[in-house]
């Protein structure tokens, strides 16, 4: 059983949860708890590591998986929670590229722009896996998706909802046209979302939380639309404009 803190693996791990780079370098990112773990696809899981405490209480998910035992003080520093659940996993990251986001169809995608908070971006994918999207296209300026804030708010959905990044934002938004209608979610919008028909291939740009859409992006979209609001309320958090529009085109889609 690991009880030092001083251990190499425990070190990397501590050093794996604040740094986006060795994140990136290492091709891995960390999930906590028997949910996450449990939804771990076959073939990605890493290192897995347990608390001498909780070994009796997740047996089952621990049958046929080669793990290691620390200790529960050494568990609370690898740790990103205050009150962890006793189980901590490595897990290699995925490898999509925008040509296999590109085949699925109906396309219904996301293109985020510049989104900065780790709860917004993990409510996306979350929202987003449950209407259906088929992608998720992210400026490099967004947050890191393997944070591990966004990690734990995407309540698995980073699992299964493909992503990728990308250094040139608006050249991919001209490439994701040549197959889909793109929309933006705009103050300046002509048109109410609901007043625009999405059943065909989709895409949905959502800026900044603080900036919105950058004004040379907001020029490439096909049409600009926007959510109606009553009272003194200017805008909407970014994850529940981007839930709101999701969902309506899978609304149109479902037929209803």
């Amino acid at each position: 059983m690991i009880t030092s803190t001083n251990n190499q693996a425990v070190k990397n791990i501590i050093a794996l949860q604040k740094k986006a780079k060795l994140r990136r370098e290492q091709g891995v990112f960390l999930v906590e708890g028997p949910k996450m773990v449990s939804e771990i696809p076959e073939g990605f899981l890493k290192e897995l590591y347990v608390s001498e405490e909780s070994e009796g209480q997740y047996a089952d998910l621990l049958k046929n998986r080669k793990y290691e035992l620390v200790s529960s003080r050494v568990l609370c520093e690898m740790s990103d929670t205050q009150t962890p659940q006793g189980i901590l996993a490595v897990v290699r990251q995925p490898e999509n590229t925008l040509e296999d986001i590109l085949k699925r169809e109906p396309a219904q995608l996301l293109l985020l722009e510049d989104i900065q908070d780790p709860g917004n971006l993990g409510t996306m994918l979350r929202a987003g896996e449950g209407a259906g999207i088929t992608g998720v296209v992210m400026s490099r300026g967004c947050v890191d998706i393997y944070n591990p804030k966004v990690i734990r708010s995407t309540m698995g959905s980073v699992y299964r909802v493909p992503f990728v990044y990308t250094d040139d934002f608006h050249g991919t938004i001209r490439e994701i046209q040549k197959k889909c209608r793109v929309y933006a979610a705009h103050l300046r919008g002509k048109y109410f979302y609901d007043e625009s028909d999405y059943t065909g291939n989709t895409a949905m740009i959502i800026g900044n939380e603080a900036k919105g859409i950058q004004e040379e992006t907001a020029a490439l979209a096909d049409t600009l639309i926007k959510i109606p609001m009553e009272g003194q309320v200017e805008s909407l958090n970014a994850a529940v404009a981007a839930s709101i529009l999701m969902y309506e085109v899978y609304r149109q889609r479902r037929g209803r």
